[in-house]
């Protein structure tokens, strides 16, 4: 059983632990509480989905909407000051958080990826080489690779929706500069890990919310997981790998 396996080398010296939408298991998710929370856990990391307000300024919020009397309306027609308090700007959590972490962003609506790391370059430019962009359509990422400054772009998918086979995704994402590869935890196994890691490709998991599945995955040489309650990503981690550290 791969749970009695030795554990396999990963491409980071450090693998990943991020706190999902901030740890969502222990504070509204997408909250600077949460953020700081998931960081004082001992994450190493932060996850969420960033959108661009209509007076651009990327925001971190889950579905895009707000609730406003009986309609909802989209984040992305709406400017900053009409929404509500708690949804923070990608700037307020560098502001309350500092820099001191990996952060992993879904990147949603429109042209989202230039105004991003316009703002990671003004409030946080040492944490470029630690911004993970993440698509579900990683063609969309290439019009970002000339403005990287070492940022890193993700191809977020399915096992499922790689129709043509993972060596020949893995052969072209690796040709067209895509750092990484995102996929459910229930869709990786040791071989697949080492595959994406031939073409120098780091592999991620998320959905990682027990003890029992994240210690076998760890032993994959998996570079990054994703997981609602950081507590017990923690703990999994320093059983398997020793403290997380960046």
């Amino acid at each position: 059983m791969l749970a009695m396996q030795q554990r396999l080398p990963s491409l980071l010296a450090h693998p990943i632990a991020f706190a999902h939408r901030g740890g969502k298991a222990h504070a509204p998710e997408n909250t600077i509480e949460a953020f700081t929370l998931g960081l004082r856990l001992g994450a190493t990391g932060l996850e969420s989905d960033v959108w661009v307000t209509a007076d651009g300024v990327p925001v971190l919020d889950h579905d895009g909407f707000v609730r406003h009397r009986l309609s909802r309306r989209r984040i992305t027609e709406m400017r900053r000051a009409q929404l509500p308090s708690f949804i923070p700007t990608l700037a307020e959590l560098f502001e309350k958080c500092g820099s001191d972490f990996h952060l992993s962003l879904d990147l949603k609506g429109d042209n989202c990826g230039l105004p991003v790391l316009n703002v990671v370059r003004e409030a946080a430019p040492q944490l470029l080489p630690r911004l993970w962009l993440c698509h579900p359509q990683w063609q969309t990422l290439l019009p970002l690779r000339s403005q990287l400054d070492g940022a890193k772009l993700v191809d977020s998918t399915r096992l499922t929706r790689i129709k043509e086979g993972p060596e020949r995704r893995a052969a072209a994402l690796s040709n067209e500069g895509i750092h990484a590869i995102n996929m459910h935890h229930t869709d990786w196994n040791g071989g697949l890990v080492s595959l994406f890691h031939r073409f120098d490709l780091c592999a991620i998991a998320w959905d990682l919310q027990y003890d029992h599945v994240l210690r076998p995955i760890l032993r994959m040489g998996i570079d990054g997981v994703h997981s609602d309650w950081v507590d017990r990503m923690i703990d999994a981690y320093r059983s398997e790998l020793g403290a997380p550290l960046l």
